[in-house]
């Protein structure tokens, strides 16, 4: 039962994270820290202080690594702190699972964002827009909500988690 109501509640967070992120590309840091007392409590739920700290072990490892591409322009903040919340929520046993299915989830997105972008520029190049106009949407940069990405490779491996457990 609080399995269940973790990984409800999980899911409709990380829905609202996501649908926020494609709308402002920000992350509040009250849902992001919502994600991660989620996963702490899906820990004590699982009564296994070996695995506990594996997972926090591997979360801090996370959060470095992306921290660190924060630090080079390449990940968002919110994205930082959501994937190291995320891998909290995880635990350690599916965090390869979760980081593989999330960098191609990422992956389509910017192909997708990449291709609108396109299919926007030549619209207006057809539409005989000047030429320095349409140096300036080609030079504007496309940010993807990598928000999506995440959210969707957690809520598709807790569940699968979940229905393999029983």
């Amino acid at each position: 039962m609080a399995h269940t109501v973790v990984l409800s509640t999980s899911i409709v967070i990380l829905a609202i994270i996501a649908y926020g992120d494609v709308r402002t590309r920000r992350i509040p840091n009250v849902l992001a820290f919502s994600i991660a007392v989620l996963g702490l409590i899906r820990m004590v739920f699982d009564l296994d202080l070996t695995t506990a700290i594996h997972t926090i072990e591997a979360s801090a490892a996370v959060f470095v690594a992306a921290f660190i591409l924060f630090w080079r322009g390449i990940l968002g903040g919110g994205d930082a702190k959501l994937v190291a919340a995320t891998a909290l929520l995880i635990g350690s046993h599916h965090l390869v699972d979760f980081l593989f299915l999330m960098s191609v989830c990422g992956a389509a997105l910017a192909l997708a964002i990449l291709a609108r972008d396109e299919l926007r520029l030549q619209r207006w190049s057809v539409r005989a827009t000047p030429p320095e106009a349409v140096d300036r949407i080609a030079a504007t940069r496309s940010t993807v909500p990598y928000a999506v990405a995440i959210a969707s490779a957690a809520a598709v491996v807790m569940m699968l988690r979940t229905s393999f457990a029983r």
